[in-house]
């Protein structure tokens, strides 16, 4: 417990630590942005660093489920889209290990956790994606909600972090007006593209209302996060601007939520729902997800292939001989 304390108030004494602790705040509370030679408490740091890391695993790890549908989109201008937007998902991952490693850990370290099972990546993405409308409800829904959390985190208190989502959320806004597009066309089309979609919507109800993460009374880190202003909105608020936002657009298109306890509160303007599976959504997110150990073991396959490409790297910043791949 001494120890823990000593690493905790990094060598300082309390008195110390708490004088700092009162500027840090100040400084958040001022609208000042955070850098990485600034002091900041160890929580702090851990914080970002769990939560930018994750976020960079999700990326990754999110450019999966929609990557396999590129052989089989229905024509040339949604295969280039949607090509798009997977290498996007990709370089939105690179900026992303590039911010957490400015906290202390390195690209290498977090890759290396991703691929043996050891860290989180966002629960959507443990699904499987089993029809076209699943790419259409994934670049819509599943980008909206992901739009509403990292605006709102890049005017969060920890510099790089917030400029690194800036630029993400550029690209995010391209991606949701493809997907919309996408529901438009099969909400409008057949009998059998409307009912596809409606049965993707479906499956994804579910994991898009625990995207957020759990509730406000249940969650362990959302006042630390909201407190120095790392998230400015709790998990719950931005649940309800989602719904708030994007529930009657659904129903312009003539899709039903697959959610009998959904209403509008008009008296408290706003909306009551079915409360998601929270011992679901923590199986999931340990790695115990449908597609969980596929999406590893994908992204642990790429990881090996490109080892070539990363010793050339080096080798080259090195002024050494380029080794070439295994086989070549």
């Amino acid at each position: 417990m001494v120890a823990d304390t000593k690493k905790e108030l990094g060598g300082l004494s309390q008195a110390e630590y708490d004088e700092r602790l009162e500027v840090f705040e100040a400084r958040i509370n001022r609208g000042e942005k955070i850098e990485p030679a600034d002091w900041m408490p160890e929580e702090y740091r851990q914080q970002l660093i769990r939560l930018i890391h994750v976020h960079a695993n999700s990326e990754i790890c999110g450019a999966l489920p929609e990557g396999k549908w590129i052989p089989h989109a229905p024509s040339l201008k949604r295969k280039l889209a949607l090509c798009a937007k997977v290498q996007d998902e990709v370089g939105h991952a690179q900026l992303l290990y590039r911010a957490a490693e400015t906290l202390g850990p390195s690209r290498e370290e977090m890759v290396e956790s991703l691929i043996a099972g050891k860290s989180k990546f966002s629960n959507v993405f443990h699904y499987p994606t089993k029809t076209w409308a699943d790419v259409a409800v994934i670049a819509w829904l599943i980008d909206a909600a992901a739009i509403i959390n990292q605006s709102m985190m890049a005017e969060g208190s920890y510099g790089p972090y917030g400029r690194a989502l800036k630029r993400i959320c550029y690209e995010e806004a391209f991606h949701f007006k493809h997907g919309y597009e996408m529901c438009i066309t099969l909400a409008g089309g057949t009998k059998v593209q409307h009912d596809m979609l409606q049965e993707a919507l479906d499956r994804w109800w579910g994991p898009i209302m625990m995207f957020h993460g759990p509730s406000d009374k249940t969650s362990t880190h959302t006042g630390t996060l909201v407190r120095w202003k790392i998230k400015l909105k709790t998990n719950d608020e931005q649940r309800q601007q989602f719904l708030k936002q994007f529930v009657p657009k659904i129903f312009d298109l003539g899709l039903t939520v697959p959610d009998k306890g959904l209403r509008f509160d008009k008296e408290a303007k706003e909306w009551h729902y079915t409360e998601p599976d929270w011992e679901e959504f923590k199986r999931v997110v340990r790695g115990g997800g449908p597609m969980t150990k596929d999406r590893v073991e994908t992204r642990r396959m790429a990881h090996e292939d490109g080892l070539w490409v990363r010793q050339a790297l080096a080798a080259a910043a090195a002024n050494r001989p380029v080794p070439m791949p295994a086989g070549k």
